[in-house]
């Protein structure tokens, strides 16, 4: 029989122009809304990398409905087919995945060349051999999904045996129309913008961020008070010290601790220097006091007691730090607690005494031990 055969064109519709420029999109975001998220610890941007691919995907599939229930109503076309050649492409189960290289002839049109992959059981397998015909199904309007009917009527099972079936040349293949190089470089085009949009919602957070991380570990804390008293700096070092009788802070870098050894008492020594003189011991001895004293991982905050208060106050410096890694631990460990996210030790003696509280936050909810001036557990609130 005299044979001939033609490709479909490529097709670029609005329709699926629209389609790749949004899905790059949604890739492009959600790509940089994970990594930015990741870097600047947002997770609520981590988690919207996850979710809006999902909710996409989500939304495709529904959008799609009507048109695979169109599809699925459209009365399949039966054909005879000869094999050119098949090859198991793996599988370990009963069914193999197999790859087709067919010759497609129906009825009333060309035949044309398709290569379809398809499983075929182990037992059935040396069924089909090339030359060999078989009876095939496929969608009128989508020619190039061919799918093998294993169990054909007694009419086309009557035909398969009686056919002989001329071969279409290779170049004659017949596969779905590519989106075209129009959907690719949409796609690409909404993928860049879809990053661009997130990084730079977020740019000052993330360069900020990664000026901070370039930081070197070894940097001297960063010194700060607030006051209207005298003001002394040293550009010997990278630490500046501002003089007052209100309020004093020391700020880490990255990779630092208030809990690594003797960081605590060279901050509070850099606060405390400087005023008092003339008072008895007891009071300061040349030292300042404080009304209270908060510590947390990177940061120190000192409220110094005015001049003339009456206000409970103590020695900043008598504190045992010392202790202080211990009863964190103690805090982190057995109070209910089991991803402490962060903590806090204030040190006040608005009771009378000198208290030293150590609160410990994560997702269970917020649990603290108090401890007495030497550092000593005095009560614990676990938790719930």
């Amino acid at each position: 029989m005299t044979i001939t055969a033609g490709a479909p064109p490529t097709h670029s519709t609005p329709a699926a122009l629209a389609r790749g420029f949004l899905t790059g999109g949604v890739a492009g975001t959600s790509l940089a809304a994970l990594v930015v998220g990741g870097i600047i610890e947002k997770v609520p941007l981590f988690v919207a990398g996850l979710v809006v691919p999902t909710v996409y995907g989500l939304l495709l599939f529904l959008a799609g409905a009507p048109r695979r229930r169109r599809e699925a109503a459209v009365v399949p076309r039966t054909a005879l087919a000869t094999i050119e050649s098949l090859k198991a492409i793996g599988g370990e189960s009963s069914d193999v995945p197999v790859r087709f290289d067919l010759t497609v002839a129906p009825d009333d049109e060309p035949a044309y060349r398709v290569e379809i992959t398809q499983d075929i059981n182990l037992v059935d397998l040396p069924d089909y051999r090339p030359r060999g015909i078989l009876v095939v199904q496929y969608p009128p309007d989508r020619p190039w999904r061919v799918r093998i009917v294993k169990r054909p009527t007694p009419e086309w099972e009557e035909r398969a045996a009686e056919a002989r079936l001329d071969s279409v040349p290779g170049p004659a293949t017949v596969s779905e129309p590519p989106e075209g190089c129009a959907f690719g470089f949409v796609g690409l085009l909404g993928l860049l913008l879809g990053a661009a949009v997130v990084i730079g919602l977020f740019r000052a957070d993330l360069f900020d961020g990664d000026a901070t991380a370039r930081q070197p570990s070894s940097s001297k804390p960063s010194v700060s008070s607030s006051s209207s008293s005298s003001t002394s700096s040293s550009s010997s070092t990278s630490s500046t010290t501002v003089v007052s009788s209100a309020s004093g802070t020391v700020a880490l870098g990255p990779d630092q601790s208030m809990l690594d050894k003797d960081e605590l008492r060279r901050a509070i020594d850099s606060l405390t220097e400087g005023e008092g003189k003339g008072k008895g011991k007891g009071e300061g001895g040349g030292k300042r006091s404080a009304l209270t004293v908060v510590v947390q991982e990177r940061l120190l905050s000192v409220v110094f007691s005015p001049t003339g208060t009456q206000a409970p106050q103590f020695d900043p410096r008598s504190l045992p730090y010392e202790r202080f890694p211990a009863l964190v631990e103690e805090a982190r460990t057995t109070l209910g607690i089991r991803s402490p996210r962060t903590w806090q030790i204030t040190a006040e003696r608005l009771t009378g005494s000198l208290t030293i509280r150590v609160g410990v936050t994560g997702a269970e909810g917020t649990a603290s031990l108090e401890a007495d001036g030497q550092g000593k557990v005095v009560r614990r609130t676990p938790v719930g």
